[in-house]
């Protein structure tokens, strides 16, 4: 059998739209790629090859009946364990949810289907979630492919190391705090987080979620090239009336000047040099591409953005995620939510109210400066991606491992589209850069990103490292 697992979605997609390839042959061959690899990186921690092979076969006969079965006509694409998908567990890495059995599909699910995607599998997440590293009590631990010693990135680090592994050309993920941006960035892929209300998202299996992830966690795609995350983010913003946060923004906006600012250290951040030298490169490649790049000393507020949302997302509520946490028992939810006691607590009506009116200010300011700017670079972390577990080692590794995520957990404060593009190595540990846009111009993103991935990216898929 032909290894189609190794495509790209757009060009499978052409060819099973084409009759070169059927969707079960591709189906076939992403179950074999799936069942050779994950083993050893435990990306995928549920999936049914015949429901897997029917799926695929209803888009060879809508194709055979000549209609219309969308741009991703029978490619196979991976959702993470943490939304509805009819029939399956939405365990979001948790033992306690185990028997939370969806009875609909959620919105982004729905929506894959409608663009004739084949659900390959559904992708591991930390406990509740919350981590930027993916071990749990009832899945177990995922391994990044290219260096098993190396965090797979989270929360969604089975999606990260599923297409790089090639197990599904795209990969669900979401993204609250970095979720999307960080496996890519630590698998050495490309990832998308969609600006929010661009991608609808519900989950009937589990309760309403506090206003914090309302306005904030979105779902969005991880792929091994832009092209795809454009095919993506268009299947996945499809209209669904059970999300009132979602917009009806067209996927292409007006031309803007190729104009980016580029920031080493936003907001004082600690960035190492491997770091710097990788934002600095992708610079000068948009430069190279026709782009008027400046660099800056530092960008509109990163740091009060970071800690307010750090607020919304783990403050609201807090003691029942604590209690929660207490009876799944999981050590990484527990210390995330330990450590950051301090910085959550007390979250009263009154904090609640400073948090929201902050958040108007600063995204305001932000806004303004992308009016000047189209686009920033920045780095997705101030550091390379961590040994894995680090922030589970003391008190100090903890702190040091927020302290790097700055400029992820600033972003979905603001209600911004951000971009990780990978864009090479250091020895075997990916390293790339972030773009952000202002709102629902995710179009900038990628119109950037294609620039960089042009200047050339780490290969993928990967065969994973022992």
């Amino acid at each position: 059998m032909q290894d189609f697992w190794r495509l790209s979605a757009a060009d499978l997609a052409a060819l099973i739209r084409s009759r070169k390839v059927s969707a079960k042959e591709a189906a076939a061959s992403a179950l074999l790629r799936l069942d050779a690899v994950n083993p050893k990186i435990n990306a995928v921690v549920d999936h049914r090859p015949d429901e897997v092979l029917a799926q695929a076969a209803s888009v060879d006969a809508a194709i055979a009946a000549n209609e219309d079965v969308g741009a991703l006509a029978g490619v196979p694409v991976t959702v993470k364990v943490n939304i509805d998908q009819q029939g399956f567990a939405t365990t979001n890495g948790l033992r306690l949810q185990r028997e939370t059995i969806a009875q609909s599909n959620s919105p982004v699910v729905d929506n894959l289907r409608k663009a004739g995607a084949v659900i390959l599998g559904r992708t591991n997440c930390p406990a509740f979630s919350y981590r930027w590293f993916t071990t749990n009590l009832v899945h177990g631990d995922t391994k990044n492919p290219r260096d098993p010693g190396i965090t797979p990135g989270g929360s969604s680090g089975g999606a990260g190391a599923a297409v790089a592994a090639g197990i599904g050309a795209i990969a669900h993920g979401t993204d609250i705090a970095g979720s999307i941006r960080y496996p890519a960035y630590a698998c050495g892929v490309h990832g998308l987080r969609p600006t929010m209300g661009r991608v609808a998202a519900f989950n009937a299996a589990l309760p309403e979620r506090g206003i914090g992830a309302q306005i904030s966690a979105v779902s969005g795609p991880l792929a091994r090239t832009i092209g795809d995350l454009r095919i993506a983010l268009e299947a996945m913003a499809g209209r669904d009336v059970r999300d009132p946060w979602w917009v009806p923004a067209p996927l292409q906006g007006p031309d803007e000047p190729k104009r980016a600012a580029l920031c080493l250290q936003p907001d004082g951040l600690e960035t190492v040099a491997e770091v710097k030298m990788a934002v600095a490169a992708a610079g000068l490649r948009l430069q190279q591409a026709g782009w008027v790049v400046e660099e800056l000393a530092t960008t509109p507020p990163l740091r009060e953005p970071a800690e307010l949302q750090t607020r919304l997302w783990l403050g609201d509520g807090y003691e029942a995620q604590l209690a929660a946490a207490e009876r799944e028992g999981d050590p990484g939810a527990l210390a995330c939510l330990r450590g950051n006691r301090a910085k959550v607590q007390p979250f009263d009506a009154a904090a609640f109210s400073l948090a929201l009116t902050r958040r108007a200010t600063l995204a305001r300011q932000w806004l303004q400066f992308l009016e000047t700017y189209p686009v920033l670079l920045m780095p997705v972390s101030a550091e390379l991606p961590f040994p894995d577990g680090l922030d589970l080692r003391d008190e100090a590794s903890f702190a040091r491992v927020w302290r790097a995520q700055l400029p992820q957990i600033a972003i979905p404060f603001l209600g911004l589209p951000a971009l990780t593009v990978t864009t090479g190595l250091v020895g075997r540990i990916p390293v790339g850069v972030q773009i952000v846009a202002t709102r629902y111009r995710e179009d900038l993103c990628l119109l950037a990103g294609a620039a960089i991935e042009a200047g050339g990216v780490p290969s993928t898929p990967v065969d994973p490292v022992g």
